[in-house]
């Protein structure tokens, strides 16, 4: 008796791996790229001033609005058909849709990211056009990766589920800052260039051979009794959701903007939402600056590196136990769990005051673990707004790529806000300028060109209590704004099941239609 195939063993693996994997091939390069993109064009390929901020300034605008631009030019013809189409577009035909496109830009981010650590061209028209390119292949894997989710499962439990795997593969993912190391050399580049070349071949080929896996897997379920190779895993079964032929015309981008409008959960997310980004971000650049001046003198080096270095892996563990809670108890009650923890926290470090290193050492780890846990979280509540979008414009397929864009497009400003606030706020509080000291951040995210002189002595005190406010009042006012937005959010309980056994009886509604054609 012979050993089984190595094809056949792959093709018996879960489509939640396989899903899942996807979150591994995108996040062994980002995580890398985040680390390291900005020492790399000002420590060895010496960047300007004026053009690395024209740089970051272009990529700001280009972050922004590629989101909804390839949402829309990506779903735009899931809102309504063309008159006089012959034949209509299955959900089956969507997800094959979806996973071709991640066979195709999934390697073109991995080539995209190759071109970082090669000097191929002036450093400033470098810097501009890897960042504008490399964020438009990234932007692209993850409309579709997150399309995917709604587009793949339902329910809430299957969602969480494929989500549950994504954790694991990112966090697994997030291994690649640490090995990278070893390599990192800015006077001798050869064996970190080596080491990216390493990474981005095997992303390339995850890609390719992960959506060779979910397209035969979503092709076999076709042939199979009642779609069990989806269904088993949370997919969809309906094989006839039809974009209908007899649709008017197709809806504009005018008026697809106001029935976001009148979306009013879509405008209370994207409302507590736009806190969240904001309050990740300021987690992300301030950690550094809090470890320095809040407990320099009370831990080592390595201990502060140890807990940078564990921030990038402990938010995709820890989702590991939030979603089976989220299966329980629903994301909504999970996400309005973790604002009143950071809120009860947030007090209670307030209350202690700073000279509690261990405490202080707690919270500022916590702080950003569950900030960007919860973080993860809200793409299972996308989904369910794609759901309900569905049904509220009577569409005929989900448009699942566009709303993750219009999500993308109201939140990302907070990605700016943070450093500015941060940075506004500690100067108001203490009348300390940042730009004013040398850097005090790890590799990668230290701000390129310091000016002198160094504060003196004397204020040191005054930025550490500084440092301490901004630590603490920055998650109590977050956690006050999210806990009241998240209160006028409806798409949960009793609601939530009615949109889901709406768009269940819709597809089905669908299904009927075509076979009576």
């Amino acid at each position: 008796m012979g050993l089984p195939q190595p094809q056949a063993w792959l093709l018996g693996l879960p489509t939640a791996v396989v899903y899942g994997s996807l979150a591994l091939f995108t996040s062994i390069l980002h995580n890398v790229f985040l680390l390291y993109y900005v020492d790399t064009f000002v420590s060895v390929y010496k960047i300007n001033k004026v053009a690395f901020w024209v740089g970051e300034t272009v990529f700001l605008l280009w972050n922004s609005l590629n989101d909804p631009l390839f949402g829309w030019l990506s779903d735009r013809k899931f809102l309504s058909s063309q008159p006089g189409s012959g034949t209509g577009l299955s959900s089956r035909a969507v997800v094959l849709a979806r996973v071709r496109a991640l066979g195709w830009h999934g390697p073109l981010l991995a080539l995209s990211f190759l071109a970082f650590w090669v000097h191929w061209a002036p450093a400033g028209l470098q810097f501009l056009l890897c960042l504008c390119l490399y964020d438009g292949f990234l932007t692209l894997v993850d409309l579709h990766h997150h399309a995917l989710l709604a587009d793949l499962a339902l329910s809430a439990h299957d969602r969480t589920h494929l989500n549950f795997y994504c954790s694991l593969f990112s966090a697994a993912g997030s291994l690649s800052v640490f090995a990278s190391y070893p390599f990192w050399n800015k006077e001798d580049f050869s064996s970190f260039r080596a080491f990216c070349v390493a990474l981005a071949a095997g992303s390339a080929l995850g890609f390719l051979g992960a959506t060779r896996l979910l397209r035969r897997r979503v092709e076999a379920a076709r042939r199979e009794p009642g779609c069990s190779a989806l269904a088993v895993d949370g997919g969809q079964c309906e094989e006839e959701l039809l974009v209908g032929a007899e649709e008017a015309g197709s809806i504009t981008l005018g008026q697809y903007l106001r029935q976001l409008a009148r979306h009013q959960n879509f405008l209370w997310f994207v409302g507590m939402d736009l806190v969240q980004v904001f309050h990740c971000h300021f987690n992300s650049n301030f950690f550094p600056l809090f470890l320095e001046h809040l407990l320099s003198d009370q831990i080592s080096l390595s201990t502060g590196s140890f807990l940078l270095g564990i921030s990038y892996v402990a938010p995709h563990l820890n989702n590991l136990y939030f979603l089976p809670l989220c299966r329980r108890w629903g994301v909504y009650a999970v996400v309005r769990g973790l604002f009143l923890l950071k809120l009860g926290l947030s007090l209670l470090m307030l209350a202690v005051g700073p000279d509690h290193p261990g405490l202080l050492c707690f919270f500022i780890a916590s702080n950003r673990v569950f900030t960007e846990g919860t973080c993860k979280l809200l793409t299972l509540v996308v989904t369910d707004l794609v759901d309900e979008d569905l049904v509220l414009n009577h569409r005929k397929q989900a448009a699942s790529a566009l709303l993750f864009g219009m999500v993308a497009l109201v939140t990302k400003p907070g990605q700016t806000f943070a450093p500015l606030l941060g940075t506004w706020l500690l100067c108001f509080y203490t009348g300390h300028d940042l730009f004013q000291q040398p850097p005090m951040t790890p590799v990668g995210s230290a701000h390129p060109w310091p000016e002198p002189p160094a504060p003196a002595p004397a204020q040191a005190p005054t930025l550490r209590q500084g440092c301490f406010y901004l630590l603490v009042l920055v998650p109590i006012t977050c956690a006050l704004l999210q806990l009241f937005t998240w209160s006028q959010f409806t798409l949960h309980g009793r609601r939530l099941h009615m949109v889901k056994a709406q768009r269940q009886n819709l597809a089905q509604a669908q299904s009927l239609d075509v076979k009576t054609v």
